[in-house]
């Protein structure tokens, strides 16, 4: 196909192919020969005058494709490929697919088949919401949502330029889809509410959040009031509202976490999974690594400091993450959410760790430059918050495996939702009163399942004032407010009671 492609609409000519299979060597496919395998290629490049080695496998895993990319750079011509699986809306290459070698495509994973059919059995006809519909993930959940028919996709986000932009996209793809914009904070109790009321989603992804970890670490109540208090919030409207499933993205970073972000995601697990003991709801978390080029990380980083000629900062020589691409952690995300059964975590095989600096050096060689001769690597230390190595589950967590290959099912010890509901309490109180550094602390200590280090002395409830449970029974586990009520405790901003915090 791809041959046929290329005759009919470039000038390109091909002198033949190459392959690692030595059975089909001297054979010919469509009037051309199989020349040998990759190890020839500088020679093959020498006799034939080649220019240009094109790698035509929409499967080729990482291994290669990199052993490919350094054949071709010992003979000095360049290399270019054919879109990987997930990135083929119908499985048909065109020419114009034909792109440069990129850097996903050296961490590329090996293809795993995906269950279409399950996956389209649980959103075909429903409603289907997702928070941070215009980032990295949440714009990647309703592109491949939207191919499975939903009877109507809301777009809940924040940035209403994000929301406008994927929401453009999707019109031009998908022109029969009901698509339903909602610029909201996941923080506003009341907004929140009122779209679960007027939508009734069936099915909810949740992809918003503050992720960046020296950025939480100076300003650990956005992490509070955002990761966790936001997502209280939407666990309560889910709940009360009757949606079916609730999946919520989330981190490594939230593994015996030492810094506010992964903190914070970690105490939002815990309340999908004590929420999931109180609902009829099947609430469920997806944990995985970091994602390729999503914004803030550290692809975009590098190709901004290429294109300047350096250097390129890397914080220390050892630093390692898991990585996956946006659109295999996406595919995986909805295939967990078919595989949920209630209160587990879900975890993606993420393959081994890469080392930063040696993606670093990729980058640099795939723009077309030599790491420490035209770019040079200099080694900074590590932000706050940063640590060398991200784990993936605790030594707490028992694997289950599951019907999918690639996502296994995580089981721990149960959180003691008064233990939560304390928690949560304290961290309220120091949002409010800006005690950032105890703040901090708090997270940490709850994200490790640690008792805060403060001790609290709560005042009278102030007259009218009802406290809201987080492990009520699903008839009352919201109640709207009425007029001379107070602010329901875990539910909102506010605390019902006073509180005051001291230091032991």
């Amino acid at each position: 196909m791809t041959l046929r492609e290329i005759r009919q609409a470039t000038n390109w000519t091909v002198v033949g192919f190459v392959d690692d299979d030595p059975e089909k060597h001297r054979q010919r496919v469509l009037g051309l020969p199989v020349l040998g395998g990759r190890e020839e290629i500088p020679e093959l490049v020498r006799q034939h005058r080649v220019t240009q080695v094109l790698i035509a496998m929409p499967s080729a895993p990482r291994s290669i494709i990199r052993g490919t990319l350094d054949q071709a750079r010992r003979s000095g011509c360049t290399v270019r490929t054919v879109p990987a699986l997930y990135e083929l809306m119908d499985g048909q290459i065109t020419v114009n697919q034909i792109r440069e070698v990129r850097i996903e495509d050296l961490l590329r994973r090996d293809p795993v088949p995906s269950d279409v059919k399950a996956v389209r059995s649980y959103l075909e006809g429903k409603v289907v919401l997702v928070t941070g519909a215009g980032g990295s993930i949440g714009s990647e959940l309703c592109r491949q949502v939207a191919r499975c028919a939903p009877g109507r996709l809301i777009l809940l986000g924040h940035g209403e330029n994000s929301i406008f932009e994927i929401l453009e996209e999707l019109r031009t793809a998908h022109p029969q889809l009901v698509l339903v914009t909602a610029i909201a904070d996941m923080r506003d109790e009341r907004k929140v509410e009122a779209i679960f009321a007027a939508h009734r989603p069936a099915v909810f992804f949740h992809a918003a959040a503050h992720k960046h970890v020296p950025l939480m670490e100076a300003h650990p109540d956005e992490a509070a009031t955002n990761n966790v208090f936001g997502t209280l919030n939407l666990c309560l409207a889910a709940d009360r509202f009757g949606t079916e499933r609730f999946v919520m993205v989330s981190t490594d970073k939230a593994v015996n976490p030492t810094n506010a972000m992964g903190a914070s995601k970690r105490v939002a697990e815990m309340v999908v999974q004590t929420m999931d003991r109180r609902s009829r709801t099947r609430f469920v978390a997806v944990r995985f690594g970091n994602v390729l080029g999503s914004r803030g990380s550290v692809i975009p980083t590098f190709k901004r400091q290429i294109a300047a000629g350096g250097p390129v900062t890397v914080t220390h020589p050892e630093m390692r993450r898991y990585f996956m691409t946006i659109p295999e952690a996406v595919q995986l995300i909805l295939e967990a959410g078919h595989l949920a059964q209630g209160g587990e975590i879900y975890l993606l095989e993420m393959g081994e760790p890469v080392r930063i600096v040696d993606l670093a050096r990729d980058m640099i060689r795939l723009s077309g430059f030599e790491p420490d001769v035209d770019i040079p690597i200099v080694f900074t230390d590590a932000r706050p918050g940063e640590r060398l190595f991200e784990e993936l589950r605790t030594d707490g967590e028992n694997v289950e495996g599951t019907s999918h290959p690639d996502i296994v099912r995580l089981h721990g010890q149960e959180v003691d939702p008064a233990w939560l509901e304390h928690g949560l309490e304290v961290l309220r109180v120091q949002v409010r009163e800006g005690e950032l550094e105890a703040l901090r602390a708090t997270l940490v200590a709850l994200g490790q399942g640690r008792e805060p280090e403060v001790a609290v002395r709560v005042a009278e409830v102030a007259a009218g004032e009802e406290r809201q449970e987080l492990g009520t029974s699903q008839s009352d586990t919201v109640r709207p407010s009425t007029e001379g009520a107070g602010k329901a405790q875990l539910g909102g901003q506010e605390a019902g009671k006073v509180v005051r915090l001291a230091k032991r």
